[in-house]
């Protein structure tokens, strides 16, 4: 009985616990509930969170670190230790010699936000990485890439010893890589496409041979007739290819005569009043005029240059070198050049590859015969200049042109400052007197009798500062020079490749530098350009490379239509 007692207490205790259990559950989770809904009005009723973890603030500053960081890391390995390929006024922008960027890697530029007048005085500069023109260092030999050994000298090329004494007592005993490759097939006979750097030697390349196989048959003066031409784009040019072949064909008793534009249909025929000569250095305009007036013929010609081959086949000059050509007879194989009626040898140089030379050339001759020489160096920066480019308002040009000038005062140096219009360089010119400059000015607007002689004054020292048009940037000797200074940037690859290759050439003062003032938008756009082949060691963007045969841009737009 007792016992039965005990159980039935037992049973209610255990219910009583369960029945307290699950009120404190069902209690706790209506707390839990109300403490839930109650957040949820508050977020409704603010739009701040109730619990801030990392104040705003903080947190932007952590997100510029975090950017400023990843930027760092972006940049860093362009720098390696050892020398600079690009100094930025920037160090973080810098680029050792060391490091290649990969093949899908977008360089980080310097210019890049220099259309922006915030980046006024902003620079960068890209470093020489060798002391010597690449023209007369060891090249390996890929295909039709100029290759040679430089201490071979002219003795390899089996001309007379006459030749290889003069070009001694001038100094010159080694020929440059373009001479190793290009005098061979023009004394062979072959029509020659010569494109190779500035300063590479490319004018020897071509009277040397013309010079040993005109010696070898002499003429009379009562039989002589023009047996050569060379046509160059500016008279300066003309009077220093004259002065050079005179100095080379003097003991042969060959006559080199030159023919200038400028001068009137008068002058040019006095040029050819005691005869025709051997060899015939003109422009085309002079050239021209002399064969409609029947003052010269060209039916002995055995040798046609066309020197500074990219500017004579641009638009401005194109029409007049496709009359010059229909006058003579051009060879269109090997076996046409020798004989009684021999035709003559074509030979086309230039410092870059020139685009519509498969237009013109393919109405005279086969292209298939032409021989194409390219330096390695093609359309590439020269890796012995220093090349500094400074961005600047217009109105600072003059006065950072004329610290640069008085920094270079010192070395006795020529400097060349080029501008891109005849009146610039007048400007420039009244206000580098008013600044106690000597100078002299050279532009293609000058009377002819003004223009004679200046650039060879300069050569010999008169002074020091020519400012000058790009008339004197095609094919001029000036070894002497170690400043450029680009007072208006060049318009064009083509314009920048030829001024900054009158410093540093073979046979010259090692080094140079290149000084360029950057001003216009489009300027930005060039040097961008520049910039980005500088720092992927590539050739410049847009510049042909290869013949292009009439009919090819034709057949490639039938393609993308079909």
């Amino acid at each position: 009985m007792q016992a039965a007692k005990l159980g039935r207490c037992a049973f209610f205790i255990s219910k009583l616990s369960q029945t307290t259990r699950s009120y404190s559950s069902q209690l706790g989770r209506g707390y839990i509930a109300l403490i839930s809904a109650g957040r949820r009005r508050m977020t409704t009723a603010s739009s701040q969170p109730v619990v801030i973890r990392i104040p705003k603030p903080m947190q932007e500053r952590i997100e510029s670190v975090k950017q400023m960081q990843s930027k760092k890391f972006d940049r860093l390995p362009t720098v390696k230790p050892g020398r600079l390929l690009i100094k930025s006024k920037n160090p973080l922008l810098n680029q050792s010699v060391g490091y290649t960027l990969g093949k899908f890697e977008q360089p980080v530029l310097t210019s890049k936000g220099w259309k922006s007048n915030k980046t006024l005085g902003d620079y960068f500069s890209i470093n020489s990485t060798q002391s010597a023109p690449p023209s007369i260092l060891k090249q390996k030999d890929e295909g039709d890439v100029i290759a040679s050994t430089p201490k071979k000298t002219f003795n390899c090329f089996n001309v007379c010893p006459e030749l290889v004494e003069i070009l001694h007592s001038q100094k010159i005993i080694h020929p440059t890589t373009v001479q190793m490759q290009t005098i061979p097939k023009i004394l062979k006979g072959c029509n020659i496409l010569c494109a190779a750097e500035t300063g590479s030697g490319k004018t020897l390349a071509y009277l040397l041979p013309i010079i040993h196989r005109l010696q070898k048959e002499p003429f009379t003066d009562s039989e002589r007739n023009i047996r050569a031409v060379v046509v160059v784009p500016s008279r300066e040019l003309a009077e220093q290819v004259t002065s050079v072949a005179r100095s080379m064909s003097h003991r042969f008793g060959l006559v080199v005569k030159v023919a200038g534009g400028g001068r009137g249909v008068g002058n040019i025929k006095a040029a050819f009043a005691h005869g025709q000569p051997d060899v015939l250095v003109a422009t085309p305009g002079a050239l021209l005029k002399a064969l409609r007036k029947q003052f010269i013929s060209l039916s002995e010609l055995n040798f046609l240059v066309i020197d500074e081959a990219d500017t004579m086949f641009d638009v401005s000059f194109s029409s007049l070198l496709e009359d010059i050509l229909s006058h003579a007879q051009v060879a269109s194989r090997l076996s046409e050049t020798v004989g009684l009626d021999h035709k003559a040898q074509l030979v086309v140089v230039g410092a870059t590859f020139p685009g519509g030379v498969g237009e013109v050339l393919s109405k005279v001759t086969d292209l298939a015969s032409m021989v194409t020489v390219k330096s390695r160096m093609l359309h590439q920066l020269m890796p012995h200049v220093n090349q500094t480019f400074l961005r600047i308002k217009g109105a600072d040009k003059i006065l950072e042109l004329h610290q640069a000038l008085k920094k270079a005062e010192r070395e006795h140096k020529g400097i060349l400052v080029f501008c891109n219009s005849a009146s610039t360089v007048n400007w420039l010119g009244y206000s580098l007197e008013e600044m106690g400059v000597r100078h002299m000015r050279l532009q293609g607007e000058m009377p002819a009798t003004m223009r004679e002689g200046i650039f060879r004054n300069f050569q010999k020292g008169s002074v020091d500062v020519l400012i000058c048009t790009d008339i004197a940037s095609r094919g001029l000797d000036t070894q002497r020079v170690g400043l450029i200074v680009n007072y208006d940037f060049p318009e064009t690859h083509t314009d920048y490749i030829h001024r900054a290759g009158r410093v540093g050439r073979a046979g010259g003062s090692e080094g140079g530098e290149v000084l360029s003032f950057v001003t216009h938008p489009w300027d930005v756009e060039l040097v961008q350009k520049i910039e980005t082949a500088a720092r992927r060691r590539t050739s410049l963007p847009g510049m042909e490379s290869e013949i292009q045969k009439p009919g090819n841009k034709t057949d490639v737009k039938k393609q993308v239509t079909n």
